[in-house]
């Protein structure tokens, strides 16, 4: 169960740019992982090492593969695949920054998933299995949230608000999955009928309508179907000058926080991702207050990050969280920020990136720290449905 050699390829993510894929040989074996890569990145998310050349607009990743090849390959080989912590101990000591700079956040994930898929692998364990063994956690299903809508972002226009999530609560997550692709049909042809452009689709396989008004979009999904919903925001994304900037108009924070009010009382809103911006842990906090039936979700404000999410339940800023494994740059510090949740009564959202592989690895993580939440985009697109897929599968062997 010995590592034997680590190499990388430079690959191309859903959105065409440049992306690692690790292979990890051990056991006489070899083990893939591919490595995701956001768009609207908050400034604490831990750093990807690129090339910043002209080669793909300066986004290739060959710098990321020399280091994975030149010093943590030598560094790791001979270590067990077992050794999940002594292996992401390693890497973080051999990178030695607080933002993994030194040799990059995907180099070091591609290469911590890749040992966890062969642990498991080699252990003949599920790979969810694996993962539960780990995070001491019980393993289970996620409830998964389908983004139909795209904006900010994720699209070349469109509304501000990043994702229009919904999420069925049926018995089985068989059931979920398959409600969730008729109401994205069924919401597809409703906007072509309005328009035919408006069944364009964004980064994440939502729909991208040229509508200015988030009111507009629930609108139209809340006349197909009552359906429970999920907006994620990214506010930081508008906000400049001190101000929220938006097609609306220019908003103050108590302005928005209103708005927020009026969106959850007229449509059936369970959950608002990165309502503001990244640093204001104390509207954050303001805006629990005012939405105590609302999931309050942090994404760019935690960054994935225990010392971010401390100081966030020290301002009882929010209530859920989303977990990121690119965020924060191993499985084990993903497992610690699980921990760190679970110990404070928040829910977990286990996320996917705008720029995708059709690497399955997070449903497996999901299921396997027992995450509450899954989003992983629209029910539509290869990068996308392999998650959920997967899930199908996981659903299957449990029962």
């Amino acid at each position: 169960m010995k590592i034997e050699k680590i190499g990388a390829l430079e690959i191309l993510d859903s959105r065409g740019n440049p992306t690692l894929r690790v292979h990890l040989q051990a056991g006489g074996l070899e083990f893939v992982a591919g490595v995701p890569s956001g768009a609207s990145t908050g400034k604490f998310e831990a750093v990807e090492l690129r090339d910043k050349e002209e080669r793909m607009g300066g986004k290739g990743v060959r710098k990321a593969i020399k280091k994975i090849e030149d010093v943590i390959s030598p560094a790791l080989e001979g270590v067990s695949v077992k050794k999940q912590k002594k292996i992401d101990e390693i890497m973080l000591n051999l990178d030695g920054t607080e933002n993994k700079s030194n040799l990059g956040a995907n180099s070091i994930l591609g290469v911590s998933i890749a040992a966890c898929k062969a642990s498991a692998f080699l252990s003949e364990l599920p790979l969810y299995e694996q993962i539960s063994g780990l995070s001491g956690f019980e393993s289970g299903l996620p409830r998964p949230l389908f983004n139909v809508v795209n904006g900010g972002s994720h699209t070349g226009g469109g509304v501000d608000f990043q994702e229009f999530m919904i999420s069925p609560n049926e018995k089985s997550f068989a059931d979920n999955y398959f409600r969730a692709a008729e109401i994205y049909h069924q919401l597809g042809r409703a906007l072509k009928k309005k328009n035919p452009s408006w069944v364009n689709i964004g980064d994440e396989g939502g729909y991208v309508p040229e509508l200015e008004k988030p009111a507009e979009v629930l609108s139209v999904i809340a006349d197909i179907e009552e359906v429970d919903i999920v907006l994620d925001v990214a506010a930081t994304e508008f906000f400049t000058g001190g101000k929220y900037r938006t097609k609306m108009g220019e908003m103050e924070k108590d302005q928005l926080i209103d708005y927020y009010k009026k969106l959850v009382a007229d449509y059936r809103i369970i959950a608002i991702e990165d309502p503001l911006e990244e640093e204001d842990f104390v509207g954050w906090a303001e805006l629990k207050k005012e939405l105590p039936e609302t999931f309050i979700v942090g994404d760019d404000l935690l960054a994935t990050n225990p010392r971010r999410m401390k100081e966030a339940i020290k301002e009882d800023s929010c209530n859920a969280m989303i977990l990121k494994v690119n965020q924060i740059g191993t499985i084990s510090e993903s497992i610690e920020a699980a921990e760190l949740a679970k110990k404070n009564d928040w829910k977990i959202i286990v996320s996917h990136r705008s720029g995708e592989t059709t690497d399955s690895f997070i449903a497996d993580f999901a299921v396997g720290i027992g995450a509450q939440f899954i989003k992983s985009g629209a029910p539509a697109r290869g990068e996308r449905v392999v998650k959920y897929n997967r899930l199908l599968e996981i659903e299957k062997e449990l029962s």
